[in-house]
């Protein structure tokens, strides 16, 4: 999870809301947890020495704000060979134990290894099978399943928005690491362009129910939407580019 906190965008609040949802929910003896704190003010800091000592998870901290995707891929240089990777926002809130929805998106890539992003489905998201738009119409299916396992129904979708999604480490390991043009946006989109060219596929799992807190309209949403939207064109290009072959799916900002 990456953060970026100050007095002025006041997100402390939501960043409060976030990790007391997850500290039911984590065992810090399965799952490991990296906070990356990209500048962010002194609540937040405080916020985080108190919650990490009831979930045991790792601050990894930066002077200033490096973006969402850069400050993703220091968690995941951190990565263990086989292990999927959770990347989450800081403005969600979790209704169901992680034995519950870690471990059916961990199932979800088990059951099915086409599957390269697995995400769960904000209720304001508008794919559905019988959308008009061909980008948000997806698809239902049914996992593989054997005798005695549950049944699960995956979503196949263009796009896994990227409030919270699992990387397989099958993708990982043939796309690298999260890129984006600029501080915000777009690294999902990107993503999951970059997913389908490797061989994958996206799929959301909408029967698990997440609550998106963030209610929009402050003037940081605002910048952030200008900001992000001052590459909408670009960022679409590169996806598409990705999409033809036209250009390389693999990124390692860590490789000389």
């Amino acid at each position: 999870m990456a953060v970026h906190d100050t007095e002025e965008n006041g997100r402390t609040k939501l960043t409060r809301q976030c990790l007391y949802s997850l500290i039911p929910l984590i065992d810090r003896y399965q799952h490991r947890v990296f906070i990356i704190d990209n500048g962010s003010c002194s609540a937040t800091k405080m916020l985080l020495s108190e919650v990490g000592q009831l979930i045991g998870f790792d601050v990894l901290t930066n002077d200033e704000n490096i973006g969402t995707a850069a400050a993703i891929n220091l968690a995941w240089r951190l990565r263990r060979p086989g292990e999927n990777a959770i990347k989450m926002d800081n403005d969600v809130v979790f209704r169901q134990n992680s034995d519950y929805w870690i471990k059916q998106m961990e199932e979800a890539i088990a059951r099915d290894p086409r599957i390269g992003i697995v995400g769960l489905k904000r209720k304001d998201c508008i794919e559905t099978p019988w959308n008009e738009n061909p980008f948000y119409r997806s698809e239902l299916y049914l996992l593989p399943h054997q005798p005695g396992e549950r049944w699960i129904v995956g979503e196949k979708v263009n796009h896994v928005m990227g409030t919270c999604q699992m990387y397989s480490s099958a993708l990982l390991d043939k796309i690298g690491y999260l890129w984006q043009p600029r501080l915000y946006g777009f690294d999902d989109v990107i993503a999951a362009a970059r997913c389908h060219a490797a061989g994958f596929i996206n799929v959301f799992l909408p029967h698990i129910e997440i609550d998106h807190i963030d209610p929009g309209g402050t003037d940081y949403q605002k910048w952030k939407e200008r900001h992000a939207g001052e590459d909408f064109v670009n960022a679409l290009t590169i996806r598409d580019q990705i999409e033809r072959g036209e250009r390389p799916y693999y990124y390692n900002p860590y490789e000389a």
